[in-house]
């Protein structure tokens, strides 16, 4: 909650005065609503916080798919928020993946096998990443992605709504 004294805002935390008389840092949170109110303090609600994934800062959805402008004869294109995801996951499946290369390329140079819980994380870390994309793209609107990247309760157990990644064998 955000205060305001005259029309003024009240930082939390910073000492004020009103007239003549100088209040402490602390008193905004140890004045009951009643003393705040008779002194002409007035709550105001906090301004909403959206998800900058998935809203501007207005509250306005952000375009889910690629746009393009021409500007003087030049095409430009503007990553819709379903391409800005899709580059995130595959960005997480890259440095999932860059851990283990290094058995990729001591097989090659040396032969040595891969070690079959690695071989299946990096393939697990492949399917999940297309998995995600495919869950990213049937998205038909904003709803739909806040939910897939939500998770259910249930009996106080909280489940991703959308496929995850292996976990690291190593960790």
């Amino acid at each position: 909650m955000a205060f305001k004294l005259n029309g003024n805002p009240l930082a939390v935390d910073v000492a004020f005065s009103h007239n003549d008389i100088q209040y402490p840092a602390n008193w905004l949170r140890l004045s009951t609503a009643q003393e705040k109110k008779d002194l002409g303090i007035t709550e105001v609600a906090d301004a909403p916080v959206y998800d900058g994934r998935f809203y501007n800062g207005d509250g306005s959805a952000k375009a889910l798919d690629d746009t393009k402008e021409t500007i003087d004869g030049v095409e430009y294109t503007y990553l819709g928020v379903k391409s800005v995801l899709k580059a995130q996951e595959k960005v997480t499946a890259r440095n999932l993946l860059a851990q283990y290369d290094w058995y990729v390329v001591r097989k090659a140079e040396k032969g040595t096998a891969i070690p079959s819980a690695i071989s299946t994380f990096r393939d697990g870390v492949r399917t999940a990443c297309d998995a995600i994309e495919k869950e990213i793209d049937a998205c038909s609107d904003t709803a739909a992605l806040v939910t897939l990247y939500g998770s259910t309760e249930k009996d106080g157990v909280f489940t991703p709504n959308m496929t995850q990644y292996p976990v690291d064998p190593n960790s």
